[in-house]
């Protein structure tokens, strides 16, 4: 096929101007055309009054290797990569070379999922081990902690079925290079599961949690169907390592599990499973990440200042936005997990703790829009070791408890009153959405004052960028501590660690991802290397 890119049309054009302009452009009659279909379709923002969409078209044509020679100055005249998935391991070839042990997986959040998918696809037969429950239990305790604040630290936003991902706006975009398509594999197994087809060419897909849920079990389905086993509460409380081998697994149940080929899919908030780890003397690293509140606008007000009089249009949705500000402290201020048309959540995992995080729906029309607005961080800010960002997590998750009244109410202030430094009293035109529910005070207290001086300063720079960023009735609720894990688990080039043979780490938790697309072609990626580490070709 031929692929033809940066083909701009305005947003309303008709359907059937794809193929006059397929025509115009490949400089060919309609009878040469066999048929054609859209990559990618993107739009540019710059100029909110003259919106385009931006088109990637794979086209099958009558004469390719001629329209090609034709156009073979033309960049955006090129032949169609092959982006399907080519498993390193056929399904059925199941002669172990190395060990007659199954291979294991802990951690069943979208690292976990694609690692044991592509595992089970290749004849290999994990066996997973979630901590949490399965995700419609799972959602029953998440929403007793929105809605009656009760917390069980064992299910909830960060622990069961699908993990984190299961409880955000489903975002299915990543900026890691990905030059083997890796995910559009993840793409594809996700249509397979449910996901609307759209997912496979807009420019910034999502799926929202309501939908992820029953795509997640069909998942599953698929790994059981497939000879792998899904067991949920089986916590992992120790490793079993002997001269840098791992050799099994002990879980709090009691069960010895022998295994020396693991998938370390932890997520960024087992901080217990972390301890276990660090103990049993495997290499890890503090790493930077980031802290600092979600912040809640009328989504309307989004829309205008992004899309003009493009606001509310049915082929565009809910308006995102991604803010970058360089503080004179030296600190680095961003926008994190934007959340068009969604609600702020409660997903800490601790007892007494406040953690914040956003979420949408597929529809993405809640009345408000949410983003982390969030300070970079380093280990020179928390010296102590690995696990030294743990317990600054901690402290900061412990305070913001205090401050929100210690019930699980998150502790919130208006911009306005923010940037002033006065303590808010009363919500104005905008509601946060956070169950279960927002204690107004001053959050001058809650995070470290580098961050909050460098917060205060990056609002008003946003301003200039999104018109009403900075409106006195915006809500700031914090805290927001886990925007990628505090520590990385070293692997090597085979993806193993490199002090411990046969554990995988991978995925968020260990260091390696950050969202659910990279999650998954993470996860793809450690399953390939078990597998060929396991069968002889």
């Amino acid at each position: 096929m031929i692929r033809i890119t940066e083909l701009r049309l305005p947003i309303d054009h008709a359907l059937e101007v794809l193929e006059v302009e397929i025509l115009k452009k490949l400089a060919i009659a309609p009878k040469d055309l066999v048929r054609f279909e859209v990559f990618k379709r993107s739009y540019d923002a710059r100029k909110n009054s003259a919106l385009t969409f931006i088109y990637t078209l794979d086209v099958s044509v009558r004469d390719e290797a001629g329209i090609l020679k034709k156009h073979a100055h033309d960049p955006h005249v090129r032949p169609s990569p092959d982006t399907s998935y080519h498993f390193v391991v056929q399904h059925g070839h199941n002669q172990l070379t190395k060990s007659p042990l199954r291979p294991v997986v802990i951690g069943f959040g979208p690292c976990g999922i694609f690692a044991s998918l592509l595992l089970a696809q290749m004849g290999l037969k994990p066996i997973v081990l979630e901590r949490g429950k399965a995700v419609r239990e799972r959602t029953q305790d998440t929403w007793g902690l929105w809605r009656k604040k009760i917390l069980n630290p064992e299910s909830n936003v960060q622990f069961g079925e699908g993990g984190a991902g299961t409880f955000s706006d489903g975002k299915l975009w990543s900026q890691v290079k990905d030059p083997k398509f890796y995910g559009r594999k993840v793409l594809h197994e996700f249509v397979k599961a449910g996901a609307p087809g759209e997912i496979l060419y807009v420019s910034k897909p999502h799926i929202g949690t309501f939908r992820l849920v029953g795509m997640v079990e069909k998942i599953r389905q698929e790994i059981i169907n497939l000879g792998g086993e899904v067991r949920f509460g089986q916590k992992v409380v120790g490793f079993d390592i002997d001269q840098h081998q791992l050799k099994g697994l002990k879980l709090e149940s009691g069960e010895y599990l022998a295994a020396d080929h693991v998938v370390l899919a932890l997520g960024h908030s087992a901080r217990d499973t972390f301890q276990e780890l660090f103990d049993a003397g495997v290499y890890m690293e503090a790493k930077p990440f980031s802290v600092g509140f979600r912040i809640e606008h009328p989504q309307s007000v989004i829309d205008r200042a992004r899309l003009g009089p493009h606001a509310g249009h049915p082929l565009i949705g809910a308006a995102d936005y991604k803010l970058v500000h360089h503080a004179k402290n030296g600190r680095s201020v961003y926008s994190f997990c934007m959340c068009p048309g969604g609600t702020v959540v409660a997903a800490t995992s601790e007892s007494n703790r406040v953690v914040t995080n956003g979420m949408s729906q597929y529809s993405r029309n809640e009345r408000n829009a949410n983003a982390g607005i969030v300070v970079g961080i380093d280990p020179s800010d928390y010296p102590g070791g690995p696990l030294a960002g743990i317990d600054f997590q901690r402290e900061l998750e412990s305070r913001a408890f205090t401050l929100g009244g210690s019930t699980y109410e998150a502790p919130g202030q208006l911009v306005g009153d923010f940037l002033k430094g006065k303590p808010s009293t009363e919500f104005g035109a905008v509601i946060p959405s956070y169950k279960p529910g927002v204690h107004l005070t001053d959050l001058a207290t809650s995070l470290p004052s580098y961050a909050i001086e460098a917060i205060r300063e990056a609002i008003p720079a946003f301003e200039k960028k999104i018109k009403g960023f900075a409106m006195p009735d915006a809500v700031l609720t914090g805290v927001e501590t886990r925007t990628s894990s505090p520590l990385q688990i070293k692997r090597g080039p085979n993806y193993q660690s490199i002090n411990t043979k046969g554990l995988y780490p991978a995925g968020e938790g260990a260091g390696y991802a950050g969202g659910i697309m990279s999650a998954g072609i993470d996860g793809i990626k450690v399953a390939e290397a078990i597998a060929l580490d396991l069968v002889s070709a």
